[in-house]
């Protein structure tokens, strides 16, 4: 009885035991950040780690809901500055693999839905504003108005 206790635990620890020797052999590789263009980004580079995400959505729902159009945190205006120069001329579509957005979101596996409307590259126009797409909540409610 107690020699098959052993022998569990050793088979249980084994894999354990090989991986510790392996040091970073398993591991996913941490995430490759390009640096913007910019001096400083628009706020404490930790802090953008943290809350990118909820500052996104406020200057969305600002943008949507109140017609309110600021530059400190448009997905526009963090394209332009981390977006990297293509080879081939122009630029790297942003959320591309092992470009800047994709490389932090894959190794925290998460998914980005930004760009299926918005541009990924600097300079390129959004993929779906057309229609009451393109304005906000803000010029629409002032047309309702004007009627």
């Amino acid at each position: 009885m107690c020699r098959r206790l052993v022998l569990a635990l050793l088979l249980l620890l084994a894999p354990a035991a090989a991986a510790a020797q392996d040091g970073d052999a398993g591991r996913v590789p941490l995430p490759t950040i390009v640096k913007g263009k910019g001096e400083a980004c628009v706020a404490d580079t930790d802090y953008m780690r943290r809350n990118h995400m909820t500052e996104l959505d406020h200057q969305r729902d600002e943008t949507m809901h109140r017609g309110v159009r600021t530059r400190k945190f448009s997905l526009k205006e963090c394209v332009a500055c981390h977006a990297t120069p293509a080879a081939t001329g122009g630029y790297a579509s942003i959320n591309a693999p092992g470009q800047f957005c994709r490389s932090c979101h894959d190794y925290a596996a998460v998914t980005i839905d930004c760009f299926q409307c918005h541009a990924a590259r600097p300079g390129e126009a959004d993929t779906k504003r057309a229609g009451a797409f393109s304005r906000t909540a803000g010029e629409l409610r002032q047309e309702s108005e004007v009627q």
